[in-house]
């Protein structure tokens, strides 16, 4: 294999001997030794480092990588095939999603599906399996949730290509702490087109801006959160090429729909009567309450999920609509006081924005754990990130959230100690990523000296 790094040329043995110069204490012994590394800097920063290794594993990496996704992947189907840990029954929502796909052959949304609280694009995801006609309707959506998977994958690892990042072996490995729950959801598939967003919008072209907005706009017509992944793109010429592509896509999909299916926007009533569900920041105030025999309140299922009902938790629903609605002020003030972009902000503020809306909502599924997966290892893929030790916190809130959901369900609807504890820690992890993502997100662009005006500002 070549050496990429070339030798400088030998001296010729007729040239006369260099005059020999006072070396200083910290010289290198020799013209040809490597200079002394760094003692304060990550050694995956270091170029020499970056080079070698792909010099001399050369097709390593991804291959490693494949066979992990493999290995990790098989054992979630496995598992998926016998949906019998804990509670069981995970892969129910898939026939909760072929119901709907009934509907949607009818020409209409689900009309008066209190389930149903999703924007109109998640239409489109339900009609996806209709693609594959060979395939029952649950096989055919674990094959899309696996090429949504996969396209992640590979987008990451091609973001990494070039650097010793590890934003692909984050999403590979990370994933499977979920369990076999991806496979029976459509979060993969939404992710999969905010990663793709974040990594376009990042590129250098007018075209991928476009490109990576109109994908964030569609996301956000399938699942509302994708919008987040352009809130923190650079000002100017990127921020205008994006925004707008985003809002063409958006109101070109609802249209869209909207002509050909009837009741697109019906999902905005279900919404807005969603109380605290028991998994939420909210629902664990109160299961603590309860367990101190200081609240009377009991759990019922509800618009598609266990959710408290009792005094004031209509009241605690109101307030973290309240603190949702101040998360956005401070990403909007943070926007407008930020003064220094580098090409990991718009990675680490989308990041930081789901999490705070996560942490801030009255409902905190365990697929919204894909989200953050997903994003965390988009941010990964950047050396200038700040974000490592949030995205290491997912990790444990991850497993946490498979042991609660569906390992221990039984414990947490009853509010047992052990229920109780396992939403605690989750809920503490998660609530720690946000305030360490946002507080790393301020001080990185915001306090300091100001970065000088990039080619998108200056237009």
């Amino acid at each position: 294999m070549t050496n990429e790094h070339p030798q400088p040329p030998r001296r010729a043995r007729t040239d006369p001997p260099s005059p020999a110069t006072p070396r200083s204490p910290t010289a290198p012994a020799s013209p040809t030794a490597p200079p002394l590394p760094s003692l304060t800097g990550s050694p995956f920063d270091s170029d020499t480092f970056t080079s070698a290794t792909f010099v001399t594993v050369g097709r390593g990496p991804a291959l490693a990588l494949a066979g992990v996704w493999l290995l990790t992947r098989v054992g979630m189907l496995l598992l998926l095939l016998r949906d019998d840990l804990g509670i069981g029954g995970v892969a129910h929502e898939v026939d909760l999603y072929r119901h709907w796909y009934g509907q949607f052959a009818n020409g209409t949304f689900p009309p008066g599906d209190v389930t149903w609280q999703y924007p109109p694009g998640a239409g489109l995801v339900i009609m996806a399996p209709g693609l594959l006609p060979s395939l029952t309707y649950f096989q055919a959506f674990v094959v899309l949730a696996f090429l949504a998977d996969a396209v992640i994958t590979l987008a990451l690892a091609r973001a990494d290509s070039e650097r010793v990042t590890h934003g692909a072996w984050y999403w590979v490995c990370g994933l499977p702490l979920l369990l076999h729950l991806p496979l029976a959801r459509y979060d993969v598939h939404t992710t999969a087109l905010a990663v793709l967003a974040l990594l376009a919008v990042n590129a250098r072209s007018t075209g991928a801006h476009q490109l990576g907005g109109a994908l964030a706009g569609i996301g956000a017509m399938v699942k509302v959160w994708p919008a987040l992944t352009l809130l923190g793109t650079p000002r100017g010429r990127t921020t205008r090429e994006a925004w707008t592509a985003a809002v063409t896509a958006a109101v070109a999909l609802v249209a869209t729909l909207a002509l050909f299916f009837s009741g697109s926007l019906g999902f905005l009533r279900m919404q807005g009567n969603r109380g605290i569900q028991i998994e939420s920041l909210g629902g664990t105030a109160l299961a603590l309450a309860k367990a101190a025999g200081i609240w009377p309140g009991r759990v019922e299922f509800r618009y598609g999920s266990f959710e408290y009902v009792g005094p004031y938790a209509s009241s605690l629903g109101h307030l973290a609509l309240l603190l949702t609605v101040i998360a956005l002020g401070w990403l909007l003030l943070w926007r407008v006081r930020a003064r220094r972009w580098t090409p990991a902000t718009p990675l680490d503020a989308a990041f930081a924005a789901v999490l705070l809306f996560t942490v801030t909502s009255r409902v905190i599924s365990p697929q919204y754990m894909v989200w953050l997966l997903g994003l965390a290892a988009v941010c990964l893929t950047s050396r200038r990130t700040v974000m490592r030790p949030a995205a290491l916190l997912l990790l444990p809130a991850a497993a946490l959230s498979s042991l609660a959901y569906p390992v221990l369900y039984a414990e947490v609807l009853a509010g047992t100690p052990s229920g109780i504890t396992v939403m605690v820690v989750r809920n503490a992890l998660l609530l720690a990523a946000a305030l360490l993502a946002a507080r790393r997100l301020w001080t990185s662009t915001v306090t300091g000296p100001p970065s000088r005006p990039t080619e998108d500002q200056a237009d």
